[in-house]
């Protein structure tokens, strides 16, 4: 009885999610972008639904508004759940427009680039979808490989399952090292309209630079109220947790 009453309250919930969800977009179709951020907002407060699809809609809705940061932050998060997408990446670009600070993005250089650029293709969640179809490939190729008759047969699928070996442990190897980075990677965005990255983790230390509203930081580490960032050109510093909003 509980499990029923459960799953009925839980097909309720993704109703009326729906329902506020669908809401929002035609408000936004009406220019009410603020009417519709407030709808967005209540569905992810509640819990009620959790896509893609929500965040950029959020993001599109802020960035109508005007608001650099909340517009940048509401992409990344959709990002999150669908790595890549055009679309995103897309309005990402414009909104990133707005910010006030340049900040280079250094990208790795020499093998590690091209391990980068490699395991980058796809998620881990699609790696690990590639693993399992290459196995059950592999697990066919010695099926026919077993039941040969034909040695000219035999050496083909033999052939054919070492290189299926080799692309398996590519893609496992491929989708542990996106797992890993999606992990460790813990990107946030300035929300503070001007916030000073200092040398130490208390409001003695240095100021080393200054961030505007929506720039990218990447947290590495937290000591009480303060986070040790690294901007994306390899800068490292002190912040106020309060400045900032992890993506994830």
């Amino acid at each position: 009885m509980k499990n029923i009453l459960y799953l009925f309250l839980l097909i309720s919930q993704v109703f009326f999610a729906q329902s506020s969800f669908e809401k929002g977009n035609a408000l936004y179709q009406k220019g009410e972008y603020q009417e519709a951020v407030q709808v967005y907002e209540d569905i992810i407060k509640e819990n009620k639904q959790q896509s893609a699809e929500l965040y950029f809609n959020l993001a599109n809705s802020y960035y109508k508004l005007n608001k650099v940061a909340p517009s940048i932050y509401n992409y990344e998060k959709a990002l999150v759940l669908k790595p890549n997408d055009p679309e995103t990446l897309n309005n990402l670009k414009f909104a990133k427009k707005l910010t006030i600070d340049e900040i280079k993005d250094v990208p790795k250089v020499g093998f590690a680039k091209l391990i980068q650029n490699f395991t980058g293709i796809f998620d881990y969640n699609q790696w690990a979808k590639i693993s399992v179809a290459i196995a059950f490939v592999f697990l066919l190729s010695f099926i026919g490989y077993y039941f040969s008759q034909l040695s000219i047969t035999k050496r083909i699928y033999f052939i054919g399952m070492f290189i299926l070996l080799v692309a398996l442990i590519l893609s496992v190897f491929a989708g542990m090292s996106e797992k890993d980075h999606f992990d460790n990677d813990r990107p946030a965005i300035v929300f503070s309209e001007l916030s000073e990255v200092r040398s130490e983790p208390q409001k003695a230390g240095a100021a080393i630079i200054l961030l505007h509203e929506g720039a990218k930081v990447y947290v590495m580490e937290t000591v009480g109220k303060w986070k040790k960032i690294e901007l994306t050109d390899g800068q490292e510093g002190w912040i106020d947790a309060a400045t900032i909003k992890e993506v994830k």
